[in-house]
């Protein structure tokens, strides 16, 4: 989310009904609060900008829940390129009336938006999308409804499931996104109803989850809580598991009815890093024709959500870094799809960031064919437990080890260091963090590997195999991939969580039996890390990310609905019968 303040140009522009700007290609005329008539009688409102010039172009859309007032800056530089840029308000947000429910419209009403779009008299009828976060997922639900019209889109930091990898991760509730992105948007909600301040940044600690103060108030006839200024958080809370009411929304269920090319943008620290990734390949692998599935492109950056230029958290990642404008990038992206001019994209599909390295690169797919799964086996003495244990990572498989045990207790919870995190930095720092803090934990199994001898490249799919058993009946496991630099910095390059409930399912819950052996696979998603010279290679493996995660009350009842927590005695084993093993891509020095 953008809380940038209104620059001056801005406040110009709003005040007029119609401007012109000189540019090095068209002069720019701008249109406020286009009326766009629904299907079902609603009327949305847009901003066009467009070129002050005789002729037809290809339009440019965005559908936002953030205020179209932010869609200027794109909309001027669209528009003295040669497009029309068309920025909307989404049902029920600012100047567009409706109702406000996340997902529930974007499909219907980005077909009719399109389809408007295209018949604009300045129109030459190709239409694409643009934007990031919920803007993607509005680009995404427009294209599965196939309009006639969309020619390409270009989503931005988006998932492909709206239950897991944007509400839920491994079957755990994405705490601090869901709480902290739905009070932001509730403000604007708030605002359209009442004029009362409510501070939304309080009760996290809160049990049950259902009783985040933002979005209830006490009914004074029953006492029940009702929803308020976010309905839609208690249907979040109420389908823990992929049930219909996710798989209706569900991209990753729809690939096969995307007939366009698209520039899919992700980014190593963002919070919907892993769905970004699946985008591409299931449209590349499952898109809807020829077009698409030959048309599909990928950029992978650093931050994302967790910050832009050559600065991310706590790493200076160098100019290269400060080269990427994602406003330059999409207008590329539309000269190549819609004029035909050879530019980059011409060229390789994909390109990513190399971090270590700190280096873009071009890459003919993702992932790399050239890039080798490599196990690293956990290895200890029986005591892992934080960064002054016996952990170690080694390329040799277990033979007769002692496990490691620690205690995970919800009240104490291990905290959130940095990672892919939205929509508050001010109170919780996203991106590459210091993670000795967390390491000096003794409810935090540390292992580590000796240090490389050379540089070691790991490019891909990140993942760990592990076997483990619990005193509890329910409980979470975690983990995180760590380069260790040659002053102790240990930097956080990638994590995930696995709910033991759903460890075989995401759609039905089993409950464990305490002190029975389960193995378990945590997805860390993916990185593209050079692991310099000097540096070394580090596992944390825990029960609790908070609250960038909701606790796991270790208890039977369903953690966003309880309000009582035992702690857990958690076991992760590694031996000749329970080889427990990070899996690397390592990619081949040349």
């Amino acid at each position: 989310m953008r809380r940038n303040k209104f620059s001056l140009l801005f406040t110009l522009l709003v005040v007029l009904t119609s401007v012109s700007y000189a540019t090095d290609q068209y002069a720019v005329t701008f249109e406020r609060n286009v009326p766009v008539k629904m299907r079902d009688g609603v009327t949305l409102r847009a901003d066009i900008y467009r070129p002050k010039a005789d002729g037809q172009f290809p339009v440019l859309l965005e559908r936002t829940p953030y205020d179209k007032n932010y869609g200027f800056s794109f909309g001027l530089e669209a528009a003295a390129r040669g497009y029309v840029a068309v920025v909307q308000d989404v049902r029920g947000r600012y100047t567009s009336e409706g109702e406000w429910y996340t997902f529930k419209h974007e499909s219907d009403d980005g077909f009719d938006t399109v389809e408007w779009a295209a018949a604009l008299p300045y129109s030459n009828g190709k239409v694409g999308m643009w934007g990031g976060s919920y803007v993607g997922a509005t680009q995404m639900l427009a294209a599965i409804a196939h309009p006639p019209h969309l020619a390409g889109i270009c989503p931005v930091v988006t998932a492909s499931n709206y239950h897991d990898n944007w509400t839920y991760q491994g079957g755990a509730f994405e705490q601090w996104f869901n709480e902290s992105w739905t009070s932001g948007l509730a403000q604007n909600t708030l605002s359209r109803e009442v004029t009362n301040e409510t501070n939304a940044t309080k009760g996290m600690s809160r049990l049950p989850l259902t009783s985040y103060p933002l979005f209830n108030f006490p009914d004074v006839r029953t006492s029940d809580l009702t929803p308020a200024f976010a309905p839609y958080f208690l249907d979040w809370l109420a389908h823990p598991a992929y049930d219909d009411y996710w798989k209706r929304w569900s991209i990753q269920e729809h690939y096969a009815d995307i007939n366009v090319p698209a520039l899919t943008i992700a980014a190593w620290y963002d919070i919907f890093q892993g769905g970004s990734l699946r985008n591409y390949l299931g449209l590349k692998s499952h898109g809807g024709n020829e077009v698409a599935r030959r048309g599909q492109h990928l950029i992978v950056t650093i931050g994302g959500h967790a910050g832009d230029g050559r600065k991310v958290g706590d790493v200076d990642f160098g100019p290269s870094a400060a080269q990427y404008n994602e406003n330059e990038i999409t207008l590329n992206w539309y000269d190549y799809l819609f004029k035909g001019v050879q530019n980059e994209f011409a060229q390789k599909p994909v390109e990513i960031f190399v971090m270590g390295l700190n280096q873009w690169r071009q890459e003919d797919d993702w992932p790399l064919a050239r890039a080798r799964g490599t196990k690293y086996f956990l290895h200890s003495q029986g005591s892992a437990n934080s960064l002054g244990g016996n952990g170690t990572l080694s390329a040799d498989a277990p033979h007769s080890e002692s496990s490691d045990h620690y205690v995970y207790d919800p009240s104490n919870p291990v905290p959130t260091t940095g990672g892919p995190l939205c929509c508050d930095a001010e109170h919780l720092q996203p991106g590459p963090r210091d993670q000795r803090p967390v390491e000096a934990r003794n409810d935090v199994l540390v292992y580590s590997a000796p240090a490389f001898s050379r540089d070691v490249e790991v490019t891909g799919p990140v993942s760990v195999e592990f076997y483990a058993s619990s005193s509890a009946v329910d409980t979470d496991f975690t983990a995180k991939l760590v380069d260790v630099g040659t002053d102790g910095f240990a930097q956080n390059l990638t994590e995930g969580i696995i709910r033991a409930r759903y460890r075989d399912s995401q759609e039905n819950a089993d409950l464990l039996k305490p002190g029975q052996v389960y193995k378990f696979t945590i997805d860390l998603w993916s990185t593209s890390n050079v692991f310099l010279k000097g540096h070394a290679l580090r596992l944390e493996i825990s029960s609790s990310n908070f609250p960038r995660f909701d606790r796991n009350l270790n208890t039977a009842e369903q953690p966003e609905l309880g309000q009582q927590f035992v702690s857990a005695t958690n076991i992760i084993y590694h031996d000749a019968q329970h080889p427990s093993a990070l899996i690397l891509p390592v990619v081949p020095s040349e």
